[in-house]
């Protein structure tokens, strides 16, 4: 019976092994696409459709997008820079007001609790805020628009708190003020230590906001030199498409020198290649800190 019991157990191994590879090809299959479609001349991608080997090998695609190399790096200055700083400041407001609003001894947590809630159910609208950011904050073409706005996160703030609320002992709170520490000293020195998992997953949500954010720079951003990357080749390729279809519409052979097809492809291996190689590093803390961060609370 033992025997018996063994194999089954190594048949459900060898059988979740092969659906769990299988599940991880069809996840891969599709960035293969990608990047063997931005390594493809864009006539055999029309003509041919998209294949797991270039059919016809050409950087076309890339030479396009790098077309200003000047231009793609200052983009990129713009949008890590962003990234950078976005990220850090909104880690430190977001794990402070989730350490409040996770400590028991502070009595109006759950009205601020519900304050922020109610901020993901109702919002002003795309107008007011607008006009709030223009008008009142007079952050109109300026860095500082490019952070500010996605500093605090509703979502994020909750799932700090509930992580905070679900690892951290309360009991560590108040042997910490036998101790003599202070709040700030008790966030700083026990709360930052023991909520990496948390942090990191807040940290690569809000990483991943500002390193997709275009929206900000197309209402807020004239000057083209503060452009973040995700705007900047949104525009590339705006401008490739409008380019060939003028040609098109007139008789010129100028469609076939845009590469449209190539170019989208190679746009997105350079868009996701940096947050491909962030994401090992905060891997092993992800799935604990969204499995945490999500009890009730």
């Amino acid at each position: 019976m033992r025997i018996k019991s063994d194999n089954y157990t190594r048949l459900l191994q060898a059988i979740a092994y092969v659906v769990i590879i299988g599940l991880s090809i069809a996840c891969l299959l599709p960035f293969l696409l990608i990047i063997s479609a931005s390594l493809t001349s864009n006539d055999s991608i029309i003509r041919d459709g998209y294949h797991l080997i270039p059919t016809k090998f050409s950087i076309e695609g890339y030479k396009t997008v790098f077309i200003f190399p000047g231009e793609v790096l200052r983009a990129y200055a713009v949008t890590l820079t962003a990234t950078a700083i976005g990220t850090t400041l909104g880690l430190f407001f977001m794990t402070m007001t989730g350490y409040v609003l996770a400590r028991k001894d502070f009595k109006y947590r759950n009205k601020i609790s519900f304050y922020i809630y109610f901020t993901t159910l109702f919002g002003g609208g795309l107008v007011p805020w607008y006009i709030m950011i223009t008008r009142y904050l007079g952050l109109l073409d300026s860095y500082a628009v490019l952070v500010l706005p996605g500093l605090m996160t509703p979502f994020l703030i909750i799932l700090m708190k509930n992580f905070i609320k679900s690892a951290i002992p309360e009991e560590l709170f108040d042997s910490g003020k036998i101790d003599g520490a202070g709040d700030f000293r008790i966030y700083w020195q026990i709360v930052l230590k023991l909520a990496m998992p948390g942090i990191a997953t807040v940290g690569l949500f809000l990483a991943l906001y500002y390193w997709n954010d275009w929206f900000t720079s197309s209402l807020f951003i004239n000057d083209t030199h503060k452009y973040q990357l995700q705007f900047y080749l949104y525009n590339v390729i705006n401008s490739a498409q409008f380019i060939a279809q003028m040609g098109a519409g007139t008789g010129v052979m100028l469609a076939h020198d845009v590469p449209t097809e190539s170019t989208k492809m190679a746009m997105a291996i350079v868009v996701t290649g940096p947050i491909l190689l962030l994401y090992p590093f905060v891997q092993r803390y992800f799935v604990k800190g969204l499995t945490i961060g999500a009890v009730k609370g």
